[in-house]
């Protein structure tokens, strides 16, 4: 696929400012997806090609939040198993299946996190020193990281809202660190659906690879933000990208 000068900006400049908004909430790809397909990519050739920047973007926000210390190592494995195991069957059925049919379902979940942000913030954003449980310790958040994978496997926009609900909201972590283990999971789910988009036919590398380097710019600002922010700067941070994705997915 050829592109013009000014489609190249475009995307850099869109994945830099979702690059940003999924290191410190979601929803990125609520501006990346409509933008490709904007560009003449069809719907499921968006959703694999915006792997991409995905699973790039999270690898340099994941390393930003190591070095910042902010994440919780010994928690990563126990986090991944479900998680990953969804993003599998997830990134099957989008191979398989249009992603057309998400749609409702998509808005509904960012509706009710924002309702949960907005009435319930203990929910998804715990008061300081608030004792973080296991995974193993807690079937909901367990099976809630396995839904995230599953969704997040399938279409990806706006599953950093559900994987936060799981991490803070379940198991307690108060949002700077279930900001890093998201980043870590989605990382670990995006790099096996990119793969099957792969093996499907369904990326398309130039315009992927634009996109990318634009959101790792975004991630590695995002990262140096995010550590100087107080928590309740990031807790109205995601309240404000969960209006505007419920905003762009009335659009698109």
């Amino acid at each position: 696929m050829e592109l013009s000068l000014s489609a190249a900006l475009i995307l850099c400049l869109t994945g830099f400012i979702a690059g940003g908004i999924n290191t410190v909430a979601g929803g990125g790809s609520n501006l990346t997806l409509p933008v490709l397909m904007m560009l003449g990519l069809p719907a499921d050739i968006a959703n694999g090609t915006n792997r991409i920047s995905i699973l790039l973007q999270s690898l340099v926000s994941t390393a930003g939040y190591d070095r910042h210390q902010t994440l919780d190592r010994p928690a990563i494995v126990p986090v991944l198993i479900p998680t990953v195991g969804g993003g599998i069957i997830g990134a099957v059925a989008a191979a398989l299946t249009p992603n057309l049919y998400l749609k409702p379902l998509l808005l509904g979940t960012i509706l009710t996190i924002s309702v949960l942000i907005l009435l319930r913030p203990d929910v998804i954003a715990p008061a300081p020193g608030t004792p973080v449980i296991a995974t193993s310790e807690s079937p909901r958040a367990w099976w809630g990281l396995f839904g995230a994978g599953l969704y997040g496997g399938f279409v990806q926009a706006a599953v950093g809202f559900i994987l936060l609900a799981a991490l803070a909201g379940g198991l307690r972590y108060d949002l700077l660190r279930a900001n890093a283990l998201k980043t870590v999971c989605v990382l670990a789910f995006t790099s096996v659906a990119l793969l099957i988009f792969i093996i499907f036919d369904q990326v398309w590398w130039v315009p992927g690879l634009i996109l990318a380097a634009g959101s790792m710019a975004g991630a590695h600002l995002a990262v140096k933000i995010a550590v100087r922010a107080s928590a309740s700067s990031i807790k109205w941070f995601l309240f404000l990208m969960t209006v505007c994705a419920v905003l762009a997915s009335l659009l698109f």
